[in-house]
């Protein structure tokens, strides 16, 4: 009787055994992030006299039993404190839960949470903590003056980061005109190094292009890195344009941007009437003196160019203005004679076609007498 109630309770116990579980799952976190290390005991009824924790990480690659939950003392560190590490669980709801504050990348590794039971012993669980480095982003450009041999541009690095970053330049806008060339170098911390180099031809139809680098990492929400192709030439054609009655200004194209400089037959401009500010050039009266050749040149340190204007002051004196006047004058007044010797003469010509004609005989007085009149009209009109 006694031999068959021990193994009933033998079976039960293996029963229970097989059912009990410790539950944890593998975690990821951010480098600097905090990560909980779930560990949970389910479906017993055992007695809970201990629960411990191990780890195997990169920092520390043997077995090490660093901490401790007891039902009497509570948790505790074995073989040295690290505050990090705060317990979270609840001994009696049989949860052994870890939190881990300012994950870095030697905490990654490992962690097994064990359970002690009575009588069935020791169950475990392993918990597997990923830690992702976000990579370092940094760009660095060159400058290339303008020429027909390809160049460097710039390089996109995204260095240490966990897993290798993805590096790529936004080159859609200039198609085949620029290339990207892209290479990595992994350490044997688990970090990866990417770098990617944009080449082109330095000409004037990519400069001012934007070609932004795009970093792309499970660690880091994508990073743009804005570029803007930067090609060097010395200025080309100058132009100079009035922009105001006594205001002239000088235009070229250059990069970096011209200087410009204003001459007068080949020496700086002096005059007080004259007042040169960069490009402008203004002159504050008009007078003969400041008639000769102006030139302004653009320069920059890769060259220069320059475009001439000849001033030409005319001077109108007071007698020949005087002159012109009274010629105008005259000219009016004749043309007011003439339109008013028009009019006279339209209604001459108007009177004589309105008479009727009458018999010689018996009107001869009359016509006469209308002759006389006509006469003695024409008489009375002024010359």
């Amino acid at each position: 009787m006694a031999y068959t109630m021990l193994l009933l309770l033998l079976l039960h116990q293996v029963r229970e055994t097989k059912a009990l579980r410790v539950i944890g799952g593998e975690k990821t976190v951010v480098q600097d992030g905090n990560a909980v290390l779930p560990c949970i005991l389910i479906e017993t009824q055992e007695s809970l006299s201990q629960i411990s924790w191990q780890r195997r990480t990169r920092e520390k690659p043997q077995n090490d039993n660093f901490y401790t939950i007891l039902p009497t003392t509570g948790p505790q560190f074995v073989g040295g404190e690290d505050k990090r590490f705060t317990f979270i669980g609840n001994f009696k709801g049989n949860n052994g839960t870890l939190l881990l504050s300012s994950v870095t990348l030697m905490d990654e590794g490992i962690y097994t949470c064990i359970f002690t039971l009575f009588p069935s012993g020791s169950h475990k669980t392993e918990i597997p903590l990923n830690v992702l480095v976000p990579p370092v982003t940094s760009l660095e450009s060159n400058t290339p003056t303008v020429g027909k041999d390809e160049v460097l541009f710039a390089t996109c690095t995204a260095a240490v980061s966990k897993p290798p970053a993805e590096v790529k330049w936004n080159i859609s806008p200039l198609g085949e005109k620029v290339r990207a060339a892209t290479s990595a170098t992994q350490y044997t911390n688990g970090t990866t190094t990417t770098i990617s180099s944009l080449f082109g031809v330095p000409t004037l139809e990519v400069n001012n292009q934007s070609v932004p680098c795009v970093v792309t990492s499970e660690a880091l929400a994508n990073e743009t890195l804005p570029f803007t192709i930067q090609v060097h030439f010395p200025p080309m054609e100058v132009n100079i344009i009035k922009t105001s009655p006594n205001t002239f200004e000088c235009e070229s194209k250059a990069n970096p941007p011209a200087n410009f400089t204003w001459k007068r037959s080949g020496e700086a401009v002096s005059q007080p009437s004259v007042t040169v500010d960069g490009a402008k050039l203004q002159f504050l009266s008009w007078t003969p003196d400041l008639n000769d050749l102006y030139e302004c040149e653009a320069s920059n340190q890769h060259g220069n160019n320059s475009h001439k204007l000849y001033i030409q002051v005319v001077v109108v004196k007071d007698c020949c203005v005087a002159g012109w006047v009274l010629f105008a004058l005259l000219l009016i007044l004749n043309a007011l004679w003439a339109c008013y010797k028009f009019e006279l003469l339209r209604r001459i010509i108007a009177s004589v076609r309105g008479r009727q004609p009458v018999a010689t005989s018996s009107n001869s007085p009359v016509r006469a007498q209308e002759s006389l009149q006509v006469q003695d009209q024409q008489a009375e009109e002024p010359l």
